[in-house]
């Protein structure tokens, strides 16, 4: 469940200062299962400094991923190319790549902050079964070129990342997306800090700070906006917040709980829990008027809803069978049927964006982990086996999921691909960090 904290008056800072790395992915686990890649540092076409070099942020992307390991640089048959007209196949007969990414970077003529940056991706496989029979267009997958400035480089970085993991897998990248999180530092004087950062943590920016908690951030559709959970004027409230224009809104404010929000899939509403006629219960409220239709009505706690894709129907955790499980609950109806049965509890569910698994807390012998589930055969795998896991995202695109955890004494998030063989850890710098929530595609 998610802890609704003290009820104190709070006052709220708001800012958007950026801060780079404040999350350091370090991968621990599925790097031998990965998939071979070779991705050539891009050459500089230029005078002085290049700016950045993108395909840093490349190998990255692609190796964080955990479906692609990059090859080392060293054990590159060639480097310092840039176009197809300098790739020879015969050279990469030993490389176990399958394909390989190069580019260059020069300033762009028509002057200014600009500079023209073009990659392609090549296809090593074909190059190693035919290397004289295939002409070098066959072996080309995509090419581009692209005017970027130089404050770009690292959003360009992910945008090519993207091409490369989507021609390569058939899936949509999620390189370009960002992940909302809290941060809490104990001992100062305004400890809680609702932030949000790429993908990758950096570009990291503080929507809001308080002395008193923040927590259930959740992404609109769009990408534009948060709901929230915060404790000011002595009591639990949630907001929607513009990140970019900073402005916000007050949807919910009952007596007891107001939490957990959701934004449906058209954004229009809010899946909330409130217990304002007695137990907690599962409502929605249409964000424009603040009409409220109740969704749940039984003796149990009814909590944390979120929607399936079409927006018909929500998923739940209820205590209604005497411990919490998933439920789903449709809007019409009203008809509700239990989904999970495996294990002591499950709760703090999420749907797979295709709408056929759910994620979730499990917990078994004590454990707390996350789970996912097949919601058509019903087969259930626990992905991780970190300590006291909570609060999973799943990225827009399914294959990865987020989540927060305990690492050495400290809430920390991590990562977890769909089939648990890929984790990462997200440790902050400074603080802890917790209730992370996955933008969808921007």
């Amino acid at each position: 469940m998610k802890n609704l904290g003290k009820w104190l008056l709070t006052s709220l800072l708001i800012c958007s200062m950026p801060v780079k790395a404040a999350l350091d992915i370090i991968i621990t686990e599925g790097v031998d299962a990965a998939r071979p890649i070779a991705v050539i540092p891009f050459v500089w076409q230029g005078t002085g400094p290049m700016p950045s070099q993108i395909s840093d942020v490349v190998m990255s992307d692609l190796a964080r991923s955990g479906t692609f390991s990059p090859a080392d640089e060293l054990s590159l048959p060639q480097r310092g190319i840039s176009t197809l007209a300098q790739f020879n196949a015969s050279a990469w007969m030993a490389q176990p790549a399958e394909a390989v990414v190069m580019g260059s970077i020069k300033p762009y003529a028509g002057g200014g902050d600009k500079y023209l940056v073009s990659f392609e991706l090549i296809d090593l496989v074909k190059a190693q079964l035919q290397p004289d029979s295939m002409s070098a267009k066959d072996l080309v997958i995509d090419s581009r070129e692209t005017v970027i400035s130089a404050a770009q480089f690292r959003q360009y970085g992910h945008r090519i990342s993207d091409v490369v993991y989507e021609k390569l897998t058939g899936i949509r990248g999620a390189f370009l997306t960002r992940i909302a999180y809290v941060v809490v530092n104990h001992g100062e004087k305004s400890p809680y800090k609702l932030m949000i950062a790429d993908y990758d943590g950096y570009n990291e920016q503080m929507l809001l700070r308080s002395p008193e908690p923040l927590m259930s951030p959740s992404w609109s559709p769009d990408g534009q906006r948060l709901a929230y959970v915060s404790f000011e004027n002595r009591k639990a409230e949630v907001f929607v917040q513009n990140i970019y224009t900073q402005q916000r809104s007050k949807i919910t404010s009952f007596d007891g709980i107001n939490g957990a929000p959701v934004f449906s899939p058209d954004g229009k509403k809010l899946a909330v829990t409130l217990s304002k006629d007695g137990q907690p219960e599962v409502y929605v409220v249409d964000i424009a008027t603040k009409a409220i239709k109740r969704v749940t009505n039984h003796y149990a706690i009814d909590t944390e809803p979120s929607w399936f894709p079409d927006g018909k129907s929500l998923l739940i955790t209820s205590e209604r069978g005497g411990r919490p499980q998933l439920y789903r609950v449709f809007l019409d109806s009203g008809k509700i049927s239990r989904l999970t049965f495996e294990g002591e509890w499950n709760l703090g569910g999420s749907i797979a964006p295709d709408g056929r698994s759910i994620i979730f807390v499990n917990r078994t012998n004590g454990k707390f982990n996350i789970a996912r589930m097949d919601l058509e055969t019903r087969f259930m795998q626990v992905l991780t086996s970190t300590r006291l896991d909570e609060s999973p995202s799943v990225a827009p695109n399914g294959t990865m999921v987020i989540y927060g955890t305990t690492y050495q004494g400290k809430q920390v998030l991590a990562a977890v691909s769909m089939d648990g063989r890929f984790k990462a850890r997200l440790p902050a710098g400074q603080g802890e960090v917790k209730s992370p929530s996955w933008s969808p595609f921007l």
